[in-house]
């Protein structure tokens, strides 16, 4: 899935994404360490797995998925 991130707090590595529909999704901070990234910022578009009805793997969309 895609989506653009609406808010990330480095002390928590954890935070949201808008879906395309407007639809906002939690990711944890498991989600977040499981993928190579450092940063995110309000606004990048990423790509993510659900998995269990929750984020399980998220990255930059010009990264593949697992």
């Amino acid at each position: 899935m895609q989506g653009t991130v609406r808010s990330f707090d480095e002390a928590t590595r954890s935070g949201s994404v808008f879906l395309d529909d407007g639809t906002v999704l939690a990711f944890p901070a498991h989600a977040f360490d499981a993928g190579p990234l450092l940063l995110l910022r309000t606004g990048q578009r990423v790509n993510f797995t659900v998995s269990g009805g929750e984020i399980s793997y998220i990255t930059l969309s010009t990264f593949p998925l697992p």
